[in-house]
């Protein structure tokens, strides 16, 4: 009899840990994948390999659902409008990009993606920092956070330079390069945030992040694949917040970068 109770103790504990491992096999098939590309912007049109092609191909090797663009929500429509009607894109803000020109808006044709606007920007607060920021150089009284400002920028681009991995797109999504930025971001940050308003560092990050979180809650659950598009400096500060979530797989670039440099 006894020997009847454990085996039937044994069969129950068996099949609680059965369904927990299908619980949690069924919430890991069904969480979202994330990743962060950082990019170089106008640099892609020049870099000897983190340019168009290697975008290009990065991308379709991703192959995403959604890729939640530095593009502003009221620029989007404008910007859809024009690739549309004639292959082209003429609205000022994303023109700028050659991440969304030259690849991310031309590869809509060939693959099943959506773009969903994350960008916080708006063209009044960009003129609000830069009038502010001419102000505080030119402030007498501010000569000593300037100077900081000035020396941490510096300090960051000598390390970025000695390391000889400029624009690599290995280096770029490493915690390291993240570091490095963040020895002049985080200066900026730390002197001119509040001053600056919905322009500062940090705010503008919110903002920006604001838009991607209402995404990523819109969507959850749902078994698919999210691809995050910013200027490399971006990078660290979002990877720092979607590390807090408990919802998605956030995913390396570097399993991917290697998938497009053996073909």
């Amino acid at each position: 009899m006894r020997k009847t109770y454990i085996y039937s103790f044994i069969v129950v504990l068996m099949l609680l840990f059965s369904c927990v491992d299908s619980t949690n096999q069924k919430e890991n098939i069904s969480k979202n994948e994330v990743l962060v590309l950082g990019t170089i912007h106008g640099n892609h049109l020049t870099d000897s390999v983190y340019n168009i092609p290697y975008l290009d191909k990065l991308i379709r090797e991703i192959n995403p659902d959604y890729i939640l663009a530095e593009i502003p929500p009221d620029r989007m429509e404008e910007a859809m409008k024009g690739y549309k009607r004639d292959d082209s894109i003429s609205e000022p803000r994303v023109l700028r990009f050659p991440e969304y020109v030259d690849v991310i808006f031309p590869l809509t044709k060939e693959l099943d993606f959506k773009i969903i606007p994350t960008a916080g920007w708006t063209k009044p607060m960009a003129d609000e920092r830069s009038a502010k920021l001419r102000s505080i150089s030119k402030d007498s009284s501010r000569i000593a956070d300037w100077a900081a400002y000035v020396e941490a920028n510096k300090r960051s681009d000598s390390i970025y330079q000695a390391s000889g991995l400029i624009d690599n797109p290995y280096f770029i999504h490493t915690h390291t390069y993240d570091s490095i930025q963040d020895i002049a971001l985080q200066t900026y940050n730390r002197l001119f945030n509040v001053e600056l308003g919905l322009g500062g560092w940090e705010n503008i990050n919110i903002a920006h992040y604001w838009n991607i979180e209402k995404a990523l809650e819109k969507y959850r659950y749902r078994g698919k694949r999210f691809l995050i598009v910013y200027g490399a400096g971006h990078k660290g500060w979002f990877l720092r917040e979607l590390r807090k979530r408990d919802d998605i797989i956030l995913l390396n670039m570097e399993s991917f970068l290697k998938a497009i440099d053996k073909e």
